[in-house]
């Protein structure tokens, strides 16, 4: 079904909200919406929103089972503003966001449903999970010169660190079991990107409840809601698999002609599996096994 707003999708289908999980996802273009929007379908969830230009067409099939908004998809914070409507409107509701060419993976994803792994994250009173943007890339930026391939997609085995957050309203004090996590392409190619986007988590799944809401910087206005722990033992996390920032390389003139190839000595395959995410550290199962 296609909206011509946010709006007029909240109060058509405001019923299937309330069951969730939910999937939002923002096209910034036309690069692999249709394998990103299948990808979250076949891992359950139910309804998936697509905010996209009116012009960006799809397969009919496919559209014939997502909700479509029509969006200004460039206007700033357009993203943000879009999540906190769907937060107020489906409070109770497991909500996803994410943008093109962007594949969420969680621990077991293969053999184990959605639904499982949050109904056990909501038994240890857990209301929201980190995801660590994992950014892949084509192994041939001249074979593909916007940097996305799935047959070739490498990703970057080490280089990933962590850094206690600094609280500013508190004398920049480090904030309980909140960590700032870098890695990946922003921090090979630092120089390029922007320092307040240079982070690569996000609270890109959670629970919508009353009064919260998400910031610029991906974290949400419930501090708890951005720990990678709770006070006991480590929780499950999840990855996001992202084409985002070699696509924005590519297409930044200053680093496009400065960078002939992202693979290096500690690239290697990715193999589109959660155990590889695993193996790697880049997500965790917690105490779910």
């Amino acid at each position: 079904m296609r909206y011509l707003s946010l709006d007029q999708f909240l109060v058509a289908e405001k019923a299937s909200l309330a069951k969730g999980p939910v999937a939002m996802i923002l096209a910034e273009d036309n690069v692999e919406v249709d394998t990103t929007l299948r990808h979250h379908l076949d891992i359950g969830f139910a309804p998936v929103i697509l905010l996209a230009a009116p012009q960006l067409e799809l397969p009919a099939e496919l559209e014939a089972k997502i909700a479509r908004v029509d969006t200004q998809v460039f206007e700033t914070g357009i993203l943000q503003r879009m999540v906190n409507a769907l937060i107020a409107a489906a409070p109770g509701a497991w909500l996803f966001y994410c943008y093109n060419a962007e594949y969420l993976f969680f621990p077991f994803l293969e053999s184990r449903k959605l639904d499982e792994m949050l109904a056990f994250h909501t038994e240890e009173r857990r209301e929201a999970l980190i995801s660590y943007v994992v950014d892949i890339y084509a192994e041939s930026l001249t074979e593909h010169p916007n940097a996305v391939s799935l047959d070739t997609a490498h990703l970057d085995k080490t280089g990933y660190y962590a850094l206690a957050r600094e609280d500013a309203a508190n004398n920049w004090a480090h904030r309980e079991r909140q960590l700032d996590f870098y890695g990946g392409l922003r921090w090979r190619f630092e120089e390029y990107v922007p320092w307040t986007r240079r982070r690569i988590d996000r609270i890109a799944l959670f629970r919508a409840k009353p009064g919260i809401t998400l910031r610029d910087d991906f974290t949400l206005s419930d501090e708890e809601m951005n720990t990678y722990a709770c006070p006991w033992h480590n929780n499950l996390t999840t990855a996001i698999a992202s084409f985002r920032t070699a696509k924005a390389l590519r297409a930044n003139p200053g680093s496009r002609f400065a960078i002939n190839t992202y693979i290096w000595q500690n690239s290697t395959p990715f193999d589109w599996h959660s155990q590889q995410l695993l193996d790697l550290g880049l997500m965790e199962p917690g105490q779910w096994f």
